[in-house]
């Protein structure tokens, strides 16, 4: 048990999406004892072992087919086996096994802006199972964001090279200084495709001008309307933690449409 979490330790360090297998109960004749594990990754098995034999080689399979699955909700299984019935074994007893992936699924979310609302909505953000990016060119609007190793603060004028380095699986948000500074984010964005949320800071007013350049830029009149403007649910007031929360709200609501990932807690 040691060596695998020493194992399981390095992966976390390392960020190597895995899963621990933990054999968590036993009904009659089993090849291993309660409380054995496992770690698998894409590769297959890294270390320890639950049994061997058909069960082990089905409950890796089932390891590796999560790791492959990328619901950032999706983090955890239980698997209940007759091992003559559902893996061939002869031994005859039953297991009960707990499957949960550890360093993969990760909900990115993308910043652009440090200001007012950024440092109200983040902290909150931070709260929740995700890896957040805020970029800004302001040292002193950076500086006031909380340290997390979930939280990455890049200070920089470059916003179209950052861009390049936003997968296309990342919730961004854009709440810059200036209109002109979100128009050229949203512009790019869309031009090179679309994201599950790409939201822009504002009114109604602000979304229609948006609207207005992006056309007057060349972009296609259907691809005019692919970004949520203003940001957050329609609820609460103009107080920054008041947004924040809506905001939040709004990203979760995506999250789980986006990734079809069950309704939590409702």
């Amino acid at each position: 048990m040691d060596h695998v979490l020493k194992k399981l330790n390095e992966l976390s360090q390392n960020r190597v999406p895995s899963v621990v297998v933990i054999l968590v109960d036993t009904i009659g004749s089993t090849p291993q004892s309660q409380g054995s594990k496992m770690l698998v990754t894409e590769k297959g098995l890294y270390s320890g072992t639950i049994g061997g034999g058909n069960s082990e080689k089905e409950a890796i399979e089932v390891a590796q087919s999560m790791l492959m699955d990328k619901n950032p909700v999706q983090k955890t299984r239980f698997i209940e086996w007759n091992l003559n019935r559902e893996t061939g074994m002869p031994c005859g007893g039953g297991v009960k096994l707990y499957f949960e992936v550890l360093n993969s699924h990760i909900w990115e979310i993308v910043v652009f802006g440090a200001g007012h609302i950024a440092n109200a909505v983040i902290p909150l953000l931070l709260q929740l199972d995700c890896q957040i990016t805020c970029y800004d060119s302001r040292e002193k609007w950076l500086a006031k964001l909380p340290t997390s190793s979930k939280l990455k603060v890049v200070q920089t004028n470059n916003f179209a090279e950052a861009i390049d380095a936003v997968s296309k699986d990342s919730f961004v948000l854009s709440m810059t200084k200036s209109h002109k500074t979100d128009a050229e984010i949203l512009q790019q964005f869309l031009e090179r495709g679309k994201q599950p949320y790409l939201g822009v800071i504002g009114s109604d007013k602000k979304a229609a001008a948006l609207r207005k350049d992006l056309e007057a830029n060349g972009l296609p009149p259907e691809q005019c309307n692919d970004f949520i403007c203003p940001l957050g649910l329609p609820i609460g007031t103009n107080h920054p933690h008041e947004i924040a929360i809506s905001i939040a709200a709004q990203l979760l609501e995506v999250r789980d449409r986006f990734f079809s990932s069950p309704s939590l807690g409702k």
